[in-house]
């Protein structure tokens, strides 16, 4: 299903409340959103849990606000100010503005946030920034899709950006204020969309009911190529065997039956053979 999480609670508060509602424990979320952040958050409910690996990977757009000339030790608006350069801020220009989101755009490397959930020999870094120890995370490739300024005014701004996973949004903030030499923390974040699912779509956290309909497999994973089955094939699959047919690029194919979804398979040599089978198919 899809929930428009408010600012406030956690993604895990999300799904304890899904896990309420529903009655059930086999409840997941696809990619975490920081308690200040709203926006789009992809709840799987049952075997769906199982379809996590498939939506994690799809780029996410955001929309962000940034406040330049101050920085904050945890790059948003719940750390502490660190340092205050808004006398810079105020004459940066929108010229330059646009330059820097531009730099960002294509395949780079990022320095995750100190106070993240990136782990430091098997310990969280947010845990050991908390007891103010000096944390260095070494940097991740990502791809920065695309990027537009929304609007500016000094020393607030606004823009959208497309990333793919793994991608931190306050970091690019922090790094915004690096390059334009002001400094800037991220003062707010909307997640509006994970690969082609959107928020418009989501349900909010606080009309969730247990009648509220959940979201079909196949529905969720509508951005995959679908190879639908025989009853005979169906049957196969559900047992893990190789579907001999389904001619086409490598990557990861939705495997229907009577248009439910019935697993999810990888094409090799010969066919393609389930990863991972939904059941009661």
């Amino acid at each position: 299903m899809l929930i428009d999480k408010p600012a406030g609670p956690t993604s895990h508060d999300v799904v304890a409340r899904v896990r309420r509602v529903y009655g059930t424990r086999a409840v997941g979320h696809t990619g975490t959103l920081d308690p200040f952040a709203t926006g789009l958050l992809v709840v799987l409910v049952g075997t769906a849990t199982r379809l996590a690996r498939f939506v994690e990977a799809l780029p996410k757009t955001y929309w962000a606000t940034v406040r330049l000339g101050v920085q904050t030790s945890t790059d948003d608006p719940t750390g502490e100010v660190i340092a205050v350069q808004e006398g810079k801020a105020a004459s940066v220009s929108e010229a330059r503005v646009r330059a820097a989101l531009e730099e960002f755009v294509g395949r780079g490397m990022q320095r995750p946030p100190v106070f993240s959930a990136k782990k430091v020999a098997g310990e969280r870094s947010y845990r050991r920034a908390r007891r103010g120890e000096a944390v260095a995370l070494a940097e991740v490739p990502v791809t920065v899709h695309r990027v537009e300024l929304l609007s500016l005014a000094p020393p607030d701004l606004e823009f959208r950006a497309t990333v793919s996973a793994g991608t931190y949004v306050r970091a690019l903030a922090r790094d915004l204020g690096e390059r334009l030499e002001t400094g800037a923390h991220l003062t707010a974040l909307r997640r509006e969309s994970i690969g082609g699912l959107r928020v418009e779509a989501a349900v909010p956290l606080d009309r969730l009911e247990p009648t509220t309909p959940l979201l079909s497999p196949l529905a969720v994973l509508a951005h995959l190529p679908v190879l639908p089955l025989d009853a005979e094939e169906a049957r196969a699959v559900r047992q893990g065997r190789l579907v001999r047919r389904g001619e086409g690029p490598p990557g990861p194919v939705a495997l229907t039956f009577e248009h439910e979804l019935v697993a999810v398979g990888d094409r090799e040599a010969g066919g393609i053979q389930p990863r991972v089978v939904l059941e009661g198919a």
